[in-house]
């Protein structure tokens, strides 16, 4: 008897941002954005949760494989072209982490193991996604690095929540307070990755653990994710909310501002004068001043403390 309920050839599905491929009991998404450095959008995310439900639904499939297109990055975090429109409309920042919510979860609570395939660097939420898999497999040349406090954001939506899990709190607060890049044998010796390999053996190592998942029975393995998750979903379940709130809101912050025009602008981010002017009492957020000034002329309002003349008449501020 045929059930709304089954899985779908891979071919049926007109993915753009990734590519899904099934084949025998192992399922294979991958972050299909090479030039981007397989970063993620919104139309990947939508995407993703498309192709998580099918692999949750199809009782012929054992074992999901996360990957990256290429051999440079598994995936590089958020879009940050696509990330420059929330500074301005941060509302819509709130919108699109609802998509990156539900896809996290969906990969958690998944029901079948899932493995990790590190084939080039792993930044920021790409690492999310690498800890909301089960196992990791990095190649040699694989690096991972969190970026929050030196590109204007913070990783509130699972590196903050999983990596004290998952290395230690020490470790963790290293990680995300240094953003140093943590090359593929540190990552193994702190329990961030499970195996490392040489780029060659990659789905070699892969198919045989996915071989391995295989031989296990389904509703046992599903049932022990699902306890073993239990730490993971109670921290996300009391932050993340919270964070998406709070991410939406200061996407509007001067911090914020600097990180995205400094990648736009390919410069170094330029803390030292952030960090002046709040020594000094000045809100870095306002460059020429709060606007507290008032045209005597045209009596338009809200105009910078730092202006000598009105940028609506041309009258002259009495500052």
């Amino acid at each position: 008897m045929s059930s709304r309920f089954q899985g779908r050839p891979a071919e049926d599905f007109d993915f753009q941002m990734i590519h899904y491929q099934k084949d025998a009991h192992k399922a294979t998404i991958t972050f299909n954005r090479p030039d981007q450095r397989n970063a993620v959008n919104y139309d990947m995310l939508m995407e993703l949760q498309a192709a998580f439900q099918d692999v949750a639904w199809d009782d012929h499939i054992a074992v999901l494989v996360l990957t990256g297109a290429g051999k440079v990055a598994f995936c590089a975090g958020a879009d940050l072209k696509e990330q420059q429109a929330f500074i301005r409309r941060p509302r819509d920042y709130y919108k699109w982490m609802e998509a990156f919510i539900r896809a996290h979860e969906m990969l958690r609570s998944l029901g079948k193991p899932t493995i990790a395939r590190l084939n080039g660097m792993v930044v920021g939420g790409g690492n999310e996604f690498n800890m909301s898999c089960d196992i990791a497999v990095a190649a040699e040349h694989a690096r991972i690095r969190q970026v929050g406090t030196s590109h204007g954001s913070v990783a509130a939506a699972g590196a903050t929540q999983f990596l004290p899990l998952i290395v230690g709190d020490r470790r963790a607060r290293e990680i995300l307070l240094f953003n140093e890049w943590i090359e593929a044998q540190q990552a193994l010796d702190w329990g961030l990755v499970n195996y490392v390999v040489p780029y060659a053996r990659l789905d070699e190592k892969v198919d045989e653990l996915a071989e391995k998942l295989y031989h296990k029975f389904p509703d046992k393995t599903r049932y022990t994710r699902q306890q073993i998750n239990f730490w993971r979903d109670l921290s996300w379940g009391l932050t993340i909310q919270h964070a998406r709130d709070w991410l939406a809101i200061h996407n509007t912050s001067p911090e914020t501002w600097e990180g995205v025009e400094a990648f736009v602008d390919k410069r170094d981010v330029d803390y030292a004068t952030l960090r002046e002017k709040m020594a000094e009492g000045i809100d870095p957020g306002y460059h020429h001043g709060p606007p507290t000034q008032t045209c005597p002329q045209c009596g338009a309002r809200h105009l910078p403390a730092g202006h000598q003349y009105c940028g609506v008449c041309g009258a002259e501020l009495p500052g």
